[in-house]
């Protein structure tokens, strides 16, 4: 008996030892990163197929709670507080799980991010709640995509494709309230860089042109030597403040020192931007 037995052990250690091929996950994982203003966001999902396989309706059925992916819960994590819907959620990670309709789905940011989807949620761990439309593609995705869309400054859109179909759920990012908060504190002592983030910040973003066009002669005037993407950008600022005169000057400026530069892209935009300017 003692002989069986330790053959059985030294057959299924030859097999362990053996086993070492080598296969790719039929739902291989994922991990994208995204800065949204001052926003680290990062996405964690894996990726299953259709494999000729019917998903909504079929594969994921309807009215039913979803992880929205395959294997581990898909998880995101935030670097700072943001806004999805009406609700905040706090810096940190949350599982994103859905509830598939036709033409439109519930998504759930869940605080507990471990184990699978829940047969009911838990509403004291729903951190928020909000329904996204379904966008007919036209086109079958043959892997489960997410993705992070119409990245701006302040905002950005979480890209849900599969199928036939794209959801996408928007979430909001304090950028503005960071970068004011930061002006506010730098502008008492700085040097050239802080006034001339601070102008292009505001031009940027739609803010009071005219403080725009304070804080970049500000930082111009702690320059001697310009640069010339940093003169286009006066350029501009003076253009939008609805001063020509100084724009083409500050043009014309940039113009040289980027034909200096051998610049040829600050070369197109200048004379571009002078002949429109001299109309």
């Amino acid at each position: 008996m003692k002989k069986l037995i330790l053959i059985a052990i030294a057959i299924t250690l030859s097999y362990a030892v053996n086993a070492q091929i080598k296969t790719p996950a039929p739902s291989p994982f994922s991990k994208i990163e995204q800065k949204v203003g001052l926003t680290d966001v990062t996405l964690e999902y894996s990726r299953p197929s259709m494999r000729g396989r019917t998903i909504f309706g079929g594969l994921v059925p309807f009215g039913k709670i979803w992880r929205t992916g395959a294997n581990a819960n898909t998880k995101i994590t935030f670097s700072e507080d943001v806004m999805v819907g009406d609700k905040t959620l706090k810096a940190g990670s949350y599982a994103i799980f859905t509830i598939p309709q036709v033409d439109k789905w519930e998504v759930v940011f869940y605080t507990e991010t471990g184990g699978g989807a829940p047969k009911e949620l838990d509403m004291e761990k729903v951190a928020a709640k909000v329904t996204a439309e379904v966008y007919p593609l036209g086109m079958d995705i043959q892997s489960f995509t997410m993705s992070f869309d119409d990245v701006t400054s302040n905002s950005a859109v979480i890209g849900i494709l599969w199928e036939q179909s794209y959801v996408g759920v928007k979430f909001n990012v304090p950028t503005d309230n960071t970068v004011m908060a930061s002006i506010d504190k730098a502008l008492g002592g700085p040097g050239f860089g802080d006034y001339y983030a601070a102008a292009s910040y505001y031009y940027g973003e739609g803010k009071d042109i005219n403080k725009a066009k304070e804080w970049i002669d500000k930082a111009m005037s702690m320059t001697e030597t310009p640069r010339f993407w940093q003169l286009r950008q006066q350029s501009l600022i003076y253009a939008k403040a609805g001063d020509k005169e100084g724009a083409i000057k500050a043009a014309k400026a940039s113009l040289a020192a980027a034909e200096e530069a051998g610049n040829a892209d600050y070369v197109k935009m200048n004379k571009e931007s002078i002949a429109e300017w001299m109309q």
